[in-house]
């Protein structure tokens, strides 16, 4: 008896999707809930299981075509009965142009690849950014010793209590929270002609995916405690890297955390992700000579950035949101008092 193989709902906003990698083959038995076909979009990418147990008799979408909502793309025989008539022998190269433009006798080549939906998703919402904000960076260093400290101090206790590994982010996380709260104007957006404040604190954390950078939202983070904040940045980088994150979690979101410090980077400055107001660019943490009491001493300095929408948010205010944060951060058991 053949199953159909139909592209599920995505999103609200979503009506078409690209077929991406058949990670099973026509012909090929597959297991009930096995992943068959990768399908992206604009916002996310995730793999389509198998509705049953069977074999996949018939492939009706390739790879680089277009598909709506509710196509079928193919079909699952759960009695090994042979293809269907209608379909495809076999799954046909993809119509889009081949990935290698031929070598010159110079050795000298180019590759060609289309940009996959998400990747151009972000190039137009990078572009939206630039064009429909005004846009402004500022700077500042802080101190990490007292955050590495208290780390190993109280890691093994941490991890023994909630099986998670105490990091970096649930700091700053906390420490962007209170910093919102003193200057709520980079907590808000511009909506018409009108300012929207929030009272919320939805902080989006910039992870890297299978297909490229995607921001999933830790909702009302507020509410959450030093672990709950780790698992959800855990589990949201677990299943970007096996592009499993559902589009609803990558919508929404009143500031956003980026931590190019993880590859490496000392210095950048983040792009906003409209319509927000605010993103705070976290880097490497690397031993520098600072002047302490008047001796130079070693401390493990890290550069932080906050790019801010300056329709919305000054530079007095841009500065002193990033002060609080290097407060807190350098003294994190306020964070606890609350001061």
């Amino acid at each position: 008896m053949p199953v159909e193989l139909v592209v599920p709902s995505v999103g609200e906003s979503i009506t078409e999707v690209e077929i991406g990698d058949w990670l099973k083959k026509q012909g090929e038995v597959v297991n009930q809930d096995d992943p068959v076909v990768v399908i992206e979009t604009e916002k996310v990418t995730l793999e389509l299981p198998a509705p049953a147990s069977g074999t996949i008799t018939s492939v009706l979408k390739n790879k680089g075509d277009k598909a709506s909502v509710g196509d079928v793309i193919g079909y699952i025989e759960t009695n090994g009965a042979k293809p269907r008539p209608e379909a495809k022998p076999e799954v046909l190269e993809s119509k889009t142009p081949p990935a290698t433009a031929r070598p010159s006798s110079t050795g000298r080549e180019e590759q060609a690849v289309p940009m996959t939906p998400i990747r151009r998703r972000i190039a137009e919402r990078l572009v939206e950014a630039q064009k429909s904000a005004a846009l402004l960076t500022t700077f500042n260093e802080i101190d990490m010793s007292a955050v590495i400290d208290l780390r190993k101090q109280h890691q093994e206790a941490f991890q023994a209590k909630y099986r998670i590994k105490l990091g970096f982010m649930s700091f700053f996380v906390k420490a962007s929270i209170e910093a919102l709260k003193l200057i709520p104007q980079v907590n808000a957006e511009i909506r018409g002609h009108d300012i929207v404040y929030r009272n919320y604190y939805d902080i989006g954390i910039a992870v890297g995916g299978g297909k490229g950078l995607v921001v999933p939202i830790v909702r009302n983070a507020e509410r959450m405690s030093f672990a709950e904040v780790e698992r959800a940045i855990a589990d949201f980088a677990q299943r970007a890297t096996a592009n499993q994150l559902k589009v609803d979690e990558l919508q929404g979101g009143t500031f956003t955390i980026s931590n190019g410090g993880i590859y490496g980077s000392m210095l950048s400055t983040p792009i906003v992700n409209p319509p927000q107001s605010g993103v705070l660019g976290l880097h490497s943490i690397e031993d520098r000579p600072v002047a302490r009491a008047g001796a130079v001493v070693i401390r493990p300095m890290m550069y932080v950035a906050l790019t801010y929408d300056h329709r919305v948010v000054d530079g007095r205010e841009a500065v002193t949101f990033l002060k609080r944060i290097k407060e807190l951060i350098e003294q994190p058991a306020r964070l606890l008092l609350e001061v």
